[in-house]
């Protein structure tokens, strides 16, 4: 079998508190995504959303079920959310061959057989997912960057001027709870999803790319007034508690995918933290 998998547990905000660093990165932070030739996942007890990364070398892997889903396929309960974070490269959905270029998406719904990652011709391929409970089906469909819908937020003055690319949301493309996207830092700019906020409704997952060699992002989460941070490298995910806030600042500029899972597809529904009541 080509899928390895660990569970992560929920974390009460009480208990989270205590950790010291080494807690804190055992339950949130997923620092190997990409084994060559394998398929990497974490099923979280957030949602039960599944982060995943898979990294074909030499042949293609297949999106196999392993034992914690009780399900003959990976998707007989599920759908996913794929982000091309590595050379141009492609994906198989019950027979059809779909390509992906870097930062394209695809959306696969509920009820899908097979899904199988290709090696790019040039360079790596790395395709990053998440994968949420689904109760309906809804159709496959590919994203390009051009049918994203895009903001611009932030300014260099206050060093968070971002690009945020809505991929997988219900105004780009029908899913049933998932949304994903990406958001890119400018250059000079390191702070991202600040001023924080919080969605008690949501849980979400963070995975950073394109840092530059030996640089890295110090992610902060906990609740506003009990805040802890993570030092994160390149193509590491952070899984974010819906009482958490979510946010870093990289030593340089850097894109993130977020990925969100929980009771609405409202991307709007968050509580804003001001900077100031941050401690």
């Amino acid at each position: 079998m080509s899928v390895h998998h660990t569970t992560r547990h929920a974390i009460h905000p009480l208990d989270f508190k205590s950790y010291d660093t080494t807690r804190l990165r055992e339950n949130f932070l997923m620092e190997q995504l990409f084994v060559p030739d394998t398929i990497q996942l974490v099923y979280t007890l957030y949602d039960r959303l599944i982060v995943g990364g898979a990294h074909p070398v030499t042949a293609p892997v297949r999106l196999d079920t392993f034992p914690t889903l009780r399900s003959e396929n990976f998707l007989d309960r599920r759908e996913i959310g794929i982000i091309n974070v590595g050379a141009d490269s492609s994906i198989t959905v019950d027979g059809e061959e779909i390509t992906l270029r870097n930062k394209e998406a695809l959306y696969i719904g509920k009820g899908v057989k097979e899904v199988l990652f290709h090696p790019a011709a040039n360079g790596e391929t790395r395709f990053y997912f998440n994968s949420a409970p689904a109760h309906r089906s809804c159709p496959t469909r590919k994203v390009t960057f051009e049918e994203a819908e895009t903001v611009e937020l932030g300014s260099l003055e206050t060093a968070n001027h971002r690009i945020i690319r809505k991929l997988l949301i219900n105004t780009v493309v029908e899913t049933c709870q998932l949304q994903m996207g990406l958001t890119e830092l400018q250059k000079g700019s390191v702070w991202n999803t600040m001023p924080a906020h919080t969605h008690d409704r949501r849980m979400e997952a963070y995975f950073y790319f394109d840092l530059p060699e030996n640089q890295t992002v110090c992610h902060f989460m906990g609740e506003p007034d009990e805040t802890r941070h993570l030092w994160v490298k390149n193509n590491q995910a952070i899984v974010c508690p819906p009482w958490s806030i979510h946010s870093g600042a990289g030593t340089s500029n850097y894109t993130f995918i977020w990925g969100m899972a929980g009771e609405n597809l409202d991307y709007n529904d968050m509580d804003p933290i001001a900077t100031t009541d941050l401690k």
